[in-house]
């Protein structure tokens, strides 16, 4: 096989793994009932006029599943840290003790379920987007390079190829979605 076909195939899986790396990077954001610190990775707070992610100014730990504590490494952040979580909208109030703020996570209710199944599907559904635009680059990569002389037969072999890759991947990301969703409305 031609050295730019190859390359054209190997690009296209590079980036539909990075679209599977990212899936689960989102599905570890939403939560299935244990506490994790990846919980709280979205948040941001005002450290001395600079907005910096949660888990650089402090430590974050679960020291079980129904429970997170953050303990700032200054304990005058303690309360720009509980500010940030509230404003971060994720259903959590912490209880600050003058050390360490503790967030207590709430068992999900049976509606909560179905909303983060939802969640689930959506950022399925644009992983799925990802790899077929991935699929549509590479094939048009490959119209390009027909057009460039390359024969036409390893230009039908390589459009093969993309299509494998492409089914692969997406049933990988199904397999992601039924253990998630398997996670999620287990009780």
């Amino acid at each position: 096989m031609n050295e730019e076909v190859r390359f054209i195939l190997d690009e296209a899986e590079e980036s539909m793994q990075n679209a599977l790396v990212h899936l689960e990077k989102e599905f570890h954001k939403i939560r299935a009932g244990k506490a994790s610190p990846a919980m709280l990775e979205g948040v941001r707070v005002d450290y001395y006029g600079t907005m910096s992610p949660l888990d650089q100014i402090s430590n974050i730990n679960t020291p079980d599943p129904r429970q997170i504590i953050v303990q700032p490494w200054e304990k005058s952040m303690l309360a720009p840290i509980e500010k940030a979580i509230m404003a971060a909208n994720l259903g959590f109030n912490p209880q600050n003790n003058g050390e360490v703020l503790r967030i207590i996570v709430p068992p999900l209710t049976e509606e909560r379920r179905k909303d983060l199944v939802k969640k689930v599907k959506a950022e399925v559904e644009n992983a799925k987007v990802t790899v077929r635009n991935m699929r549509r680059s590479a094939l048009d990569s490959g119209k390009k390079l027909e057009k460039e002389g390359v024969p036409e037969d390893e230009i039908k072999q390589l459009e093969k190829e993309i299509q494998q890759l492409t089914d692969k991947y997406i049933e990988k990301v199904d397999k992601l979605f039924e253990l998630k969703e398997k996670d999620i409305m287990t009780v």
